[in-house]
């Protein structure tokens, strides 16, 4: 048994986490490999950190591509051999004519909802503009959804099962730059990342729509460090990269922006 009330101390999303430990303690007992619902970044990121020093158990997480935000996590006792393909996920296609009805993300991820789906079971869901939207689920669902989900907004769908290789992910633009400032303060470093004031910036994070490594930061005094990742939303992400003090004891900090 793993020691529970240890991983337990001090974490934010507890209930997930007591969830996967019952995972891990199957996994251990029964010698088989077992898979987590889909997971929010912000749970992952607090799920490895709790579990990456413990020796019994390995995880490995998998959202269907490399850049998926939701994932699932497999885990498996650590004498077994675990890789990406043992995480159980499928992709649908959901198909129509959205060309004189748009639907954002939250229109198909609604109607998905809407036909008894609950989120834990779907993955990211990729909007592909006029012709409908694409999203990965647990393998579970896919008859589910090809028969419950025939319309989103007032536009008939058709839902079928795709091969990963379809998924039409849009690989993140890069930009990479390098800002001196005064402090690691998160306002300042986010301001100069994403080219807005510094006043601007602030009114973000007290809006609760700024990020660090997935958690919500809402004091500008926040101090990041190297390999943060910042999301501001509407803004895609910056990750903070090697950081320099100058001969001023300024702060000479390497930026990659994600858009």
């Amino acid at each position: 048994m793993l020691p529970r009330e240890d991983l337990l101390k001090g974490v934010e999303n507890r209930e997930s986490i007591a969830r996967v430990i019952d995972l891990a303690d199957q996994a251990i007992k029964t010698w088989e490999v077992v898979c987590t619902d889909f997971l929010s970044p912000p749970e992952l990121v607090e799920i490895q950190q709790q579990f990456k020093r413990l020796t019994e158990v390995q995880l490995v997480a998998w959202g269907g591509y490399p850049q998926a935000e939701r994932q699932r996590i497999a885990i498996a006792r650590s004498e077994l051999p675990l890789e990406p393909s043992q995480v159980e996920v499928a992709a649908i296609d959901i198909a129509g004519n959205f060309l004189f009805d748009p639907a954002t993300h939250r229109d198909f991820l609604g109607s998905m909802l809407g036909c008894g789906v609950v989120r834990e079971k779907t993955g990211d869901v990729i909007v592909l503009g006029e012709r409908g939207a694409q999203a990965v689920v647990v393998p579970e669902l896919l008859e589910y959804m090809e028969t419950h989900l025939t319309q989103v907004r007032s536009v008939p769908v058709r839902v079928q099962r795709i091969e990963f290789s379809e998924l039409k992910v849009r690989e993140p633009k890069k930009k990479q730059m390098t800002t001196v400032e005064a402090s690691m303060r998160l306002d300042a470093i986010a301001s100069a990342g994403f080219g807005v004031s510094r006043s601007k910036m602030t009114d973000f994070i007290s809006a609760g729509d700024v990020r660090v490594n997935w958690k919500d930061i809402s004091q500008a005094s926040y101090q990041v460090k190297s390999g943060d990742l910042i999301a501001v939303s509407g803004k895609g992400r910056l990750e903070v990269g090697e950081v320099m003090v100058t001969k001023k004891d300024r702060y000479r900090i390497q930026l990659t922006r994600f858009m």
